[in-house]
């Protein structure tokens, strides 16, 4: 099946107002920066944004957090980024913060369909707040529910026509997971190429999980935070 659309701004259709949206990436690597760029350019408002970094100020998710288009952040790391700290300080955005391993693993147990599962990490933290506890093992664990989400936003190196995505290196990262997790699951890729081209021991995320995609243009790969010798 062709699931090939013409670009990010037919991609994002049915995206609209208050829904919930992943977006993939480590940082700003592995980031869909062609759909983050068309949502900007819409008037879409009240998102709650799942992914693991908020973006930099004026780049990634920064951009729809300078247009107040998020009304809640859910995420693991936000710390290169102003605005996202003014917002949070003043009020204007609702935040959860999850640690990492538990966020990859809330997606990927909202893919798999497991409703709800027990970890360790975060007792007698904040983030403990009022989950459920549970012992196990001698150990207190909390409960954590999966997540999901109406559209799930992906960037891949390479895909077909049918959707089967091949990821590189660390812009693997939340990306093949939320891209099982998605109501209807967007993927962006730098190269497309026809069904039958990609070695099926090489696909990372098989087609059956993807809705829509399409080529990508004119990618940044910012680097988050550079750090050099002297």
């Amino acid at each position: 099946m062709i699931k090939v659309v013409k670009d990010a701004n037919e991609a994002i259709r049915g995206i609209t107002d208050n829904m919930t949206v992943m977006f993939g990436g480590f940082g700003l690597c592995g980031i869909p920066e062609n759909c983050i760029k068309a949502l900007a350019a819409t008037n879409i408002k009240g998102l709650t944004c799942i992914s693991n970094n908020a973006g930099v100020d004026g780049f990634g998710l920064g951009v729809l957090l300078a247009k107040h288009q998020m009304k809640k952040m859910m995420a693991s790391y936000v710390g290169e980024n102003k605005e996202f700290e003014r917002q949070l300080l003043s009020g204007e955005l609702e935040v959860e913060l999850i640690p990492q391993g538990t966020l990859a693993e809330r997606i990927r147990a909202g893919g798999a369909g497991i409703p709800a599962f027990y970890v360790p990490a975060g007792y007698g933290t904040e983030v403990q707040g009022t989950k459920e506890v549970r012992e196990f093992n001698g150990k207190m664990h909390l409960m954590e529910m999966g997540l999901t989400a109406d559209f799930a936003i992906v960037k891949a190196k390479i895909g077909d026509t049918h959707g089967n995505l091949i990821y590189n290196k660390t812009a693997n990262n939340f990306n093949q997971a939320m891209a099982t997790a998605g109501k209807i699951t967007i993927a962006e890729v730098e190269e497309l190429v026809p069904f039958g081209t990609l070695d099926p021991n090489h696909i990372h995320t098989p087609g059956i999980y993807v809705h829509r995609i399409f080529q990508g243009i004119n990618y940044e790969k910012r680097i988050e935070f550079r750090t050099v010798r002297s």
